[in-house]
This record gives structure tokens, sequence and C-alpha cells, in this order.
């Protein structure tokens, strides 16, 4: 990206700052439009409670090196939540769970964050959407439900005619209503499969070959309706294709085109269309956010080009929006007048194609390993956020952090449309 000079950096930053003016009795800092400048902070006192200075957004740091209380333990380079795509927060936002670098699953107070217990298991769980008391888990040869805080197991479904069953892995979810996830597994023949498995049914769908469609599968993962599975493919190139298939095994889609989107989430359109959200990088709208619809792979660009990194649709019960994590280097993206304004921060977008957009806020968080991603993943009401940060130091101790979401009770979307949006 281009280079401003040092007066066209000034002017922009005074720019920010006379919107911040103009729009300050709207709803306040953070539906301001341009780039906004870094805003310097000390780092917050664990469980302290904190305002960021740019967009007045409160949050709270939730993890340290060392022991939270209870037996939970963070480790000295990173202590997080474990993805963008999953849901931190259990349904009702009571507890919430660390996998990332902690001893264990640790479990915390969904609204206090104060440390409360912690579980081993093996394998992968997620939350059940609908039942807080829940999560759906998968290892080796077993689907089943787990209540973590009595921490009793129901087994769903076991069998010997598979094994290394997985949840995704990674960036599995189940179903909107909780009844249904997709399923990797070895069958006992070799052949690497996906299936639909219905937890309230208790029934296996038929298995999905995945040597039909090229490429090494790196990932499956349920649509929100649970008619069908995305899949994520990865050519020797690497090239990361798409494949869509109906839960009875029909090829529905193929995405050939690379990452296009990828690092994204699924949901529903506002015409109940299921669509993955996510950033593009292939033509014609690289570096975008995108959504593409399952029936048809139908692509409509969401945003400007710009540093993007990950995309999350958690916040169930606020339909129609996706969070955006931005890296990038806000000199750079200063400079350049035709991208999304946003740098090393953290975006509420409308994917309606209208452009609204709600600035959450400043991260801090200079790139310097995957466990220091900002990975923000919201609640089930998008109340609240999650996210990672190193705080300006790259390679020092990664930190979780949980924002406050002051969501505008009557949203002008004429105030809110980013710069930018194509």
């Amino acid at each position: 990206m281009r280079f401003h000079s040092l007066a066209a950096v000034l002017f922009l930053i005074a720019a920010a700052a006379f919107l911040d003016l103009r729009v300050a009795g709207s709803h306040g800092r953070n539906l301001l439009t341009g780039f906004v400048a870094p805003v310097p902070m000390d780092l917050p006192d664990y469980l302290r409670p904190a305002s960021d200075p740019a967009f007045g957004t409160s949050f709270v740091r939730i993890t340290k090196p060392g022991s939270l209380g209870n037996g939970v333990v963070c480790g000295p380079k990173y202590c997080s939540h474990r993805y963008s795509s999953a849901q931190a927060w259990n349904a009702d936002q009571s507890l919430l769970v660390l996998m990332n670098g902690c001893n264990g699953l640790c479990f915390l107070d969904g609204h206090t964050y104060v440390a409360l217990f912690r579980r081993y298991r093996g394998g992968e769980c997620e939350w059940h959407p609908r039942n807080a008391d829940l999560m759906i888990c998968v290892q080796d040869r077993k689907i089943s439900t787990w209540a973590p805080r009595t921490n009793h197991e129901d087994v769903l479904f076991t069998s010997t005619d598979y094994h290394d069953l997985q949840f995704g892995p990674s960036k599995g979810n189940p179903s909107r209503d909780g009844g249904r996830i997709a399923v990797r597994a070895t069958r006992k023949d070799g052949k690497a499969v996906v299936f639909a498995y219905d937890l309230n049914q208790r029934q296996k769908f038929p298995d999905i070959d995945l040597a039909q469609v090229p490429g090494t599968t790196s990932s499956c993962t349920i649509s929100p309706l649970g008619a069908n599975i995305l899949c994520f493919q990865n050519l020797w190139d690497g090239t990361e294709q798409r494949a869509i298939f109906a839960v009875d095994g029909t090829l529905r889609q193929r995405w050939t085109d690379h990452h296009r989107p990828g690092h994204g989430d699924l949901t529903l359109d506002d015409d109940g269309s299921e669509v993955y959200v996510g950033v593009s990088k292939s033509d014609p709208d690289k570096y975008q956010i995108i959504k593409r619809r399952l029936s048809d792979g139908k692509v409509t660009s969401l945003t400007a080009h710009g540093e993007a990194e990950h995309t999350s649709t958690r916040a169930l019960d606020r339909p129609g929006w996706a969070f955006i994590s931005y890296g990038g280097d806000p000199r750079e993206i200063s400079g350049d007048p035709t991208a999304a304004p946003y740098a090393r921060e953290v975006i509420a977008l409308r994917i309606d194609g209208s452009g609204a957009v709600l600035r959450i806020l400043q991260t801090r968080n200079p790139p310097s390993d995957y466990w220091s991603e900002t990975h923000a993943s919201p609640s089930p009401d998008g109340s609240q956020v999650i996210w990672s940060s190193n705080w300006g130091v790259p390679g020092g101790p990664v930190y979780d952090f949980v924002s406050r979401v002051d969501w505008p009770k009557q949203q002008n979307r004429k105030e809110i449309v980013a710069n930018g949006q194509p």
C-alpha cells in the first residue's frame, strides 16, 4: 500500500477528530466512518474495567499468565478462546470457555469473567446453541453431549466401523438449533468420509466419500439449517477450494477459486438463505469481505479491500451482523483512501450490503504468530465480544479481553455507512 506524507497523515487524523465531534450527538465515536489513528493506552490490569479511548467501548482483560483461581492456570505465552468462528459463551452466557494455553477446558463466569473450574477432555467440544447446560463433543469413535458443570456425559453414537472422528476439526459448528453436526472420520476400509449426524433422532446420514473432490480436506461443518455440509479442500499448489454437499451426499456446489471466501463463518441472510461470510483472496473482490450463497455460489461484496483477517457470525440471536477482526499497519491504511478504513480493529458489519458498521475497539495487536491473532468472536446476543491481543509487544504474552457492545437503539444506516463501500 502507498504511504502518504506526514502532512497528509496528520490531516487524516485531524479529519477523524472532526468526525468524532460531528457524530458525537448521534451515538458517539463508534459510528465514525473514516480512518481513526491508534490511540495509545497502557495495558489494563487483570479484571479491571477499562474504556477504549478511540471508540469509548468498555472492556476488561480476562486472562493473565499464571493462576486465575479455582485450579485454572494460564500459560506464559498465551491464554485465549479457541477461534473466531467458535462460540466462546454458552447459550445463556453464564459460562465462557478458554481452550488455548489454559490447563484444560477453563470455564469462567460469562459476565464477571472470574475463573470457576476446569475440566480435562479429549477430542473437540462446542457449545450447544440452545441448551446452556451442554456441549456437543466428538472424540475417536463417539459422539456425545456433555455437561461441563456436572461432568456428566451422554454417548449418542459409537461404532467400530469408524475411527478418528472429528468435529470439523477446528471449524466445525452445530446447526443453529443444535440438532445436527457434520463429522469427519476414517472408515474401516481406510476411506476418508464425512457424514451428518442428527443428535435429536440419533440418526447417522450416509457417508460422503471425500475422494470425489480434488485435494485434501482440512475441515467440514454443517450449515446453519442443517441441510448442507461445507468442506474446505486444499490443493497441492496451495489453492483453497470449497465443496458443498447435501446431507444425503449430493455434491451441490464446488467453488474452485482460491479462498473465496475464507477465514469466515456461516450464517443466514435476511431472506433466509445460507451464506458463508469471509475475506476473499481472489479477483474480482480480492481482500474484500464477501458473502457467498451456498445454494448457487452467488457472491456479494460487503466492503472495500482491506486488512480483514477473520469473520465470526456467532451472534446467533443478532442476525444479519458479522464481526470482523482487522489487522494491518495503521500507517499504510491511513495512506490508502480506497481501502476499508480499519487497522488493528474489531467492527460489526451488516451483511445486507448497506455497508452499515459499528466500530467496537482498537486491538493494539501488531502481527506476531497465529496465537496472537485477534480472532474476535461475539456472544450469542452480540452484547459481548471476546478478542486477543499482545498489546503492542510482538512475541510478548497474548491476553484475552472482552468488550461490551453498545448497540444503537435506533440505527440510521446512512450515518454508519463505511467509507470505501463498493
